[in-house]
């Protein structure tokens, strides 16, 4: 216990203070208050009750135990409902956009992505999602064939990005010459003339990204695609020149 030392006094009679009679009270007098007295002893078994917590805690660390202290911080909850705001959200974008009837929505947080569609798609192991709208007819075009095709290409919020319709002619490739990307070529190849498909292309059967393509960034890419017609192709040499005629 501390105590409050003060100056001497003068010899009087100090009725409301406490002497001590010990060996060191009569070599300097100490005077405490009773009030002080029980302010003291309280702080002293509050100091005992901290040392107490200190050493049992101690204890528990040596020991290998990880006690469970009181926390002020906040903590992220993961919100039930995130899932639902972000699919509404991409809804709302997309109605501004007008997109077609059955349009896949894209519940986007980060780099996890969920694709929502409707029953009329199918998923293939490749991870291409195809909905066919019109089936067509006659045989699907086989490599070094060049098929014609019309198309339009959009992002996650349903915006247009490409559209030979807006061009105004349709697009001409020969099938399995690097000319498509992976995903778009797995959907055209079983294609038939008349057909019309939507494909889902994930990120990983998509496009390269970067300033010489319209894609900045790892989306999916949806394409609304309709299958004119497939011609043959052959090669043909005129002395030094060599071409590939297709009809």
């Amino acid at each position: 216990m501390s105590l409050l030392s003060v100056p001497p006094l003068p010899s009087r009679n100090y009725s409301h203070c406490i002497s001590l009679s010990t060996a060191s009270a009569q070599k300097r007098p100490f005077f405490i208050s009773s009030s002080w007295n029980n302010m003291q002893k309280a702080k002293g078994e509050q100091e005992a009750k901290d040392m107490g917590r200190r050493l049992v805690l101690t204890f528990l660390v040596g020991l290998g135990f990880s006690p469970a202290l009181p926390s002020y911080g906040k903590t992220k909850k993961q919100s039930p409902y995130d899932e639902k705001r972000l699919l509404e959200q991409n809804k709302r974008v997309q109605r501004e956009n007008n997109v077609p009837d059955e349009f896949p929505n894209f519940v986007r947080e980060g780099f996890t992505v969920k694709v929502v569609t409707s029953d009329n798609y199918v998923t293939r192991d490749s991870g291409l999602v195809l909905w066919d709208i019109a089936v067509g007819e006659g045989d699907s075009p086989k490599v070094g064939q060049q098929v014609i095709f019309h198309y339009i290409g959009y992002n996650e919020s349903g915006r247009r990005i490409d559209s030979t319709y807006l061009q105004g002619s349709p697009a001409k490739v020969r099938v399995g010459t690097n000319a498509l990307i992976p995903g778009f070529e797995e959907g055209i190849r079983d294609m038939k003339p008349g057909g019309r498909r939507r494909m889902i292309i994930p990120p990983e059967l998509g496009p390269p990204v970067g300033p010489s393509t319209f894609f900045s960034s790892k989306q999916f890419e949806v394409f609304d695609v309709e299958l004119l017609s497939i011609q043959d192709c052959t090669r043909r040499t005129i002395g030094f020149y060599s071409d590939v005629v297709c009809n």
